[in-house]
């Protein structure tokens, strides 16, 4: 079950593999977007019921602050323009300021990259956790595991623009979302 943490290209992934699945889940984006500790208690079990048995989960997680800067750039576009949602007339430094409180603006409610593939404890919840930033590993264990060539088109691209992070900022952000860094660090270690 390959679970689609957002910003991830798991979009493209999906695209690509959904051909060679037996289920693809893509609306609404709650139920894609569906983290590990929804996942082991509402569709494992489904699966279960029907026969089916010791499945492995797999999810990519992005460099947190790449990962924050994928969003904002992805807020900034034109059609979010004067929408709650909208990152326009909002610094980088800001963005990230606001997402490390505990109830950020719209602009910056994004949830967590570490919570979606935590389970109930805290562990890593998923079978096999790879980084974003080495998607050739990924589409080795995906093409081996399901013996098919990978070929993503790009899809639901932030847009391009420079952003910046302050060091101050960058430290806060380390400290107020320590586990979003620890979790992409054990992805590295897989």
């Amino acid at each position: 079950m390959l679970l689609a943490v957002p910003k991830t290209g798991t979009t493209a992934l999906q695209r690509a593999l959904g051909p060679k699945a037996s289920m693809v889940m893509r609306d609404p984006p709650t139920l894609k977007h569906t983290p590990v500790y929804r996942y082991k208690r509402f569709v494992e079990p489904m699966f279960g019921q029907a026969g089916g048995e010791g499945f492995e989960t797999v999810a990519a997680i992005r460099q947190p602050v790449e990962w924050l800067s994928s969003w904002y750039r992805y807020r900034h576009r034109d059609d979010l323009a004067g929408h709650p949602n909208s990152t326009r007339g909002v610094s980088f430094d800001d963005f990230v300021t606001e997402y490390t409180k505990g109830k950020p603006a719209p602009y910056a409610a994004l949830g967590s990259q570490a919570r979606f593939v935590q389970g109930k404890a805290g562990e890593i919840g998923v079978t096999h956790l790879f980084r974003y930033e080495q998607q050739d590993r990924l589409f080795a264990f995906l093409e081996e595991r399901l013996e098919v060539k990978i070929d993503l088109q790009r899809m639901n691209v932030s847009p391009k623009m420079a952003v910046g992070l302050s060091a101050e900022v960058e430290a806060l952000y380390r400290r107020r979302c320590a586990d979003e860094f620890a979790v992409w660090e054990a992805a590295g270690r897989g």
